[in-house]
């Protein structure tokens, strides 16, 4: 009888223990939750027996919650309408791809001037410091002078008193850009009343605006064009204006239409060198095909009030858009004078968009033909500032859209 009892104590404990759950063992890179849940049964039975019994874990059966888990990360992916691999696979390159930018080696340039190029120029190009804080400004200035035009960009130097510079500007603001950039840039004398625009590069032919405008209906090609027109070192090309004193009645709005329009199929920036006389008709038409403003002043109080009072004029009669998009340059004396520039500076930057400061330089005093490279460092550095500023402004579509408007 008693050993009945030890039998059937001892069956009720071997079938208690066939019902719990089975327990994997914990593997190296398996399941989070099998070496857990075995830890915690492991640890259960040496506090009751003080051993493990491995024949009894390798018997029992998985739990309802473990096979849960094992089949939901089992269970396949639901397929998506486009296959990821298709989606994320990119365009095949084409033979765009391989232009120097990308392709080639960048090659570090030497430096400009001060004493790291004369380092520079001793090692024979071994030793480069890399550029100073005045070359990488310089080479920035340069990325802006580059930035893109789409069709004609038309760019009017304005200014309502004479001897201030204005020819000068619209000069030295050509030979940047024809410097720099890689499209073609010519620049337009539209003062009706003996300009001297033509005079400033070398001549290479007689002819002028007028002839160009006889000659119209010929003109096809670049090269048909290039017959009308005298081109500096840097690439800059001239129109010259008539000086012809046998010549009675001036070239007015329509013949400088004309004239842009024709221009405008074979370069891509033109610069316009206006009169002085806002009200002329030769003036007008220019501003009507302007993109942009240049206006050119000196550090007087009379020329100053005259540069405001054309701004005035300009917003008055349907030009604001120009105004707030345009370039101030104050042209500086040789002398410091009596007027406080900064103070014209800081009315000027409020009126438009930028305002440059270019410094007396005696090379440009002449009013001869002036190479850029003969102008001081400072003003060089001036100039590249001012058709920085300009280009800052190519995003603007004023004369696209009135041009699409017509």
């Amino acid at each position: 009888m008693h050993g009945d009892a030890r039998n059937n104590t001892k069956g009720e404990e071997l079938r208690a223990s066939s019902a719990l759950p089975e327990e994997e063992p914990a593997e190296r890179g398996g399941p989070w939750w099998a070496g857990q849940h075995g830890q915690q049964r492991q640890s259960g039975q040496n506090g009751q027996n003080g051993h493990t019994d491995h024949t009894d874990m390798a018997a029992e059966a998985p739990s309802a919650g473990v096979l849960t888990a094992r089949r939901s990360r089992q269970a396949p992916a639901e397929p998506s309408a486009l296959s990821p691999s298709i989606a994320s696979q990119p365009a095949a390159p084409t033979a765009a791809a391989f232009t120097s930018e990308a392709m080639l080696k960048a090659q570090p340039s030497a430096p400009s001037g001060g004493w790291r190029r004369v380092v520079y120029r001793i090692s024979a190009g071994l030793i480069h410091l890399g550029p100073s804080k005045a070359d990488v400004e310089r080479r920035a200035l340069i990325a802006r002078v580059k930035t893109p035009v789409q069709g004609a960009r038309r760019i009017a130097v304005i200014s309502r008193k004479g001897g201030v510079g204005k020819t000068t500007t619209t000069l030295m603001l050509g030979h940047v850009f024809a410097g720099y950039r890689g499209d073609r840039v010519v620049a337009l004398d539209g003062n009706p009343d003996a300009g001297s625009l033509g005079y400033r590069v070398r001549r290479e032919t007689t002819a002028t605006i007028t002839n160009l405008l006889q000659d119209a209906g010929e003109i096809r090609r670049y090269a048909d064009v290039r017959g009308y027109t005298s081109q500096a070192p840097t690439r800059l090309e001239v129109v010259a204006s008539d000086d012809d004193p046998h010549i009675s009645q001036a070239i007015g709005e329509s013949e400088y239409d004309q004239a842009i329009g024709l221009l405008e199929h074979h370069y891509n920036l033109i610069l316009l060198d206006t009169g002085t006389g806002i009200l002329d008709s030769a003036t007008q038409g220019i501003l009507r095909e302007a993109d942009q403003l240049v206006l050119v002043l000196a550090p007087s109080l009379d020329s100053a009030r005259a540069a405001s009072l054309t701004f005035d004029w300009l917003e008055e009669h349907g030009h604001a858009d120009l105004v707030g998009n345009a370039v101030a340059v104050i042209n500086q004396n040789r002398e410091r004078g009596l007027v406080e520039v900064d103070k014209v500076e800081e009315h000027f930057d409020r009126r438009c968009r930028a305002t440059v400061r270019i410094p007396w330089d005696p090379h440009l005093e002449a009013g001869a033909e002036t190479a850029p490279t003969q102008l001081h460092e400072r003003t060089q550095h001036a100039y590249l500032q001012l058709a920085a500023l300009v280009a800052d402004g190519f995003s603007s579509v004023r004369g696209a859209a009135a041009r699409l408007g017509r």
